[in-house]
C-alpha cells in the first residue's frame, strides 16, 4: 500500500500535525512516508518503552539538516558500545562534583547580575536576555577561556542552532552557519587547551579524553563541547514559556517566590510537559519488528510523537490546563515525561543533560518570580505551525 509523504503537512502544521493524524487514526500506530522515507508514528508510554529498547538505532535516522544545525556528528549519532562509551564520558563531564548544582547556582548569579541592568523604563525580552545569561554561565562553568570568544555572537549562534533545526527557509541557513563557525572556533579552542596540564573542568576533560588510547579529534571534541553549551542555552525556550506561565496564571507565583523546591519542581515539569518544545524523535528498525499490531519492516523509520503524549488525556488528565500540581507527590515517569528522551540517561538515549535542564529551570523560574516586573500590552500568542515554538513577543517585560 502506497502512503502520502507528510513532510509538507509536518512543515505546514508543525506540533498539531502528528496529534491530529493521531485522532483520525484512533490513535493506532499511523504508517506513512516521511522525508521520502518509510516510516510509522507511535505515541504513548508503551511506544516510548518501545523505541527505547535496543531494537531502534540512531546513527542514520536523523535526517542531514537536523544533524548538521543541532546536533552536529557527535554522541547523538552513535549506538552500541560506541554511544555507551561517549554517553559515559558526558555522565562523567555533566555530573561530576556536584557539577549540575555549581552550574545552577552559576546561572542564578548570572540571572542576578543581568537583572540589575535590565532596571528602567524600556521593555526587555525574557528570551533574549536570559538566553545571554545562560550562554554565559554554562561558559564559565565548562571552563571555556573568557577571552577566547564574544559573549553577544556566541549566544547568538547557539540560539540559531535550536531555532533553525526543523525548517528549510532562512533560520535553517543561520543556523548552519552559526554551527560550521562555533564548530571551527571551538575546534581551537580544543586544541590550544590540549597545550596546557589537564585540569577537571568539562572542557579540559573532553581535550583530554581518550577513547581505545586515542584523544577525540579535536573536530569531535568542539561537537560534545557545544552539546554541553547548546542545550544549556535552549533552556531560555522554557524560561520564556515560564513567563507566558506567570503571566496566565499569576496564582503560582507565590510558591515560586518563597522557594518551595517541591512546587519548583512541579512547575519545572509543567512546563516542559505542557509547551511545545521536541515536536518528535526519530529512531530506525534493526529488524522486523511489531508494535501495536502494526508491521515495521528492518529499515523504516519510526517517530515518536512527544508533543502528542504530553497532551494524551490518557495519560495526563486535563493535558491542555497548565497544573503544576499534577506533579506534586506524583514522579515524572521516565516513559511518561519524555521532552528530553526517555528511559535511563546514563545508558539509553535520553538525554544526560536533563539534571542541568531540570536543576537550571528551577533556579531561574525562581528568581523570575523574585523579580519585580510587570508584561506591557504585546502579542504573546504561540504559533504552532513554527518548531521550535516561541512566545511571540520574547516576552518583553518591564523591570522598573
Amino acid at each position: 500500500m502506497a502512503f502520502a509523504d507528510q513532510t509538507l503537512p509536518f512543515a505546514t502544521k508543525g506540533y498539531a500535525w502528528l496529534p491530529d493524524l493521531r485522532r483520525r487514526s484512533h490513535r493506532r500506530p499511523i504508517p506513512m512516508r516521511f522525508g521520502g522515507q518509510r516510516a510509522v508514528a507511535i505515541t504513548g508510554p508503551d511506544a516510548a518503552r518501545f523505541f527505547y529498547d535496543g531494537d531502534l538505532e540512531r546513527h542514520d535516522a536523523l535526517p542531514a539538516p537536523v544533524i548538521d544545525t543541532l546536533f552536529g556528528r557527535g554522541v547523538h549519532t552513535l549506538d552500541d558500545q560506541a554511544h555507551l562509551v561517549r554517553k559515559a564520558l558526558f555522565v562523567s563531564l555533566l555530573m561530576h562534583e556536584d557539577g549540575v548544582d555549581t552550574l545552577a547556582t552559576l546561572t542564578g548569579k548570572v540571572f542576578d547580575e543581568a537583572a540589575g541592568g535590565w532596571r528602567g523604563d524600556d521593555p526587555v525580552s525574557l528570551f533574549d536576555g536570559t538566553a545571554r545569561v545562560l550562554a554565559d554561565a554554562v561558559s564559565r562553568w565548562t571552563g571555556v577561556p573568557e577571552n577566547d570568544f564574544d559573549l553577544t555572537a556566541l549566544t547568538v549562534d547557539l540560539v540559531a542552532m535550536v531555532d533553525g533545526f526543523a525548517t528549510l527557509g532562512p533560520r535553517h541557513v543561520r543556523a548552519r552557519v552559526a554551527r560550521r563557525r562555533l564548530e571551527r572556533k571551538f575546534e581551537q579552542i580544543i586544541e590550544a587547551v590540549r597545550r596546557q596540564e589537564p585540569t577537571d573542568t568539562p572542557v579540559s576533560r573532553l581535550a583530554h579524553h581518550l577513547e581505545d588510547g586515542y584523544l577525540l579529534d579535536a573536530r569531535t571534541a568542539a561537537v560534545e563541547l557545544i552539546n554541553i553549551l547548546r542545550p544549556t542555552t535552549a533552556v531560555a525556550w522554557y524560561v520564556a514559556f515560564a513567563g507566558h506561565a506567570l503571566d496566565r496564571r499569576p496564582g503560582t507565583r507565590a510558591r515560586l517566590r518563597a522557594g518551595d523546591d517541591d512546587y519548583t519542581l512541579a512547575f519545572v515539569h509543567e512546563l516542559r510537559r505542557f509547551y511545545p518544545f521536541v515536536p518528535f524523535l526519530g529512531a530506525r528498525a534493526r529488524r522486523d519488528l511489531t508494535f501495536q499490531r502494526t508491521s515495521i519492516p528492518r529499515g523504516t523509520l519510526v517517530l515518536l510523537d512527544v508533543h502528542g503524549q504530553h497532551h494524551d488525556e490518557r495519560v495526563w488528565p486535563e493535558p491542555y490546563e497548565f497544573r503544576p500540581e499534577r506533579f506534586l507527590g506524583r514522579p515524572a515517569g521516565a516513559f511518561e515525561l519524555i521532552p528530553q528522551g526517555g528511559g535511563d540517561p546514563r545508558t539509553g538515549h535520553r538525554c544526560p543533560g536533563e539534571k542541568i535542564t531540570v536543576a537550571v529551570l528551577g533556579t531561574l523560574v525562581q528568581r523570575l518570580a523574585q523579580l519585580d516586573y510587570y508584561v506591557p500590552p504585546q502579542n504573546t500568542t504561540i504559533d504552532l505551525s513554527r518548531v521550535p515554538a516561541r512566545v511571540r513577543s520574547g516576552p518583553r517585560i518591564v523591570v522598573p
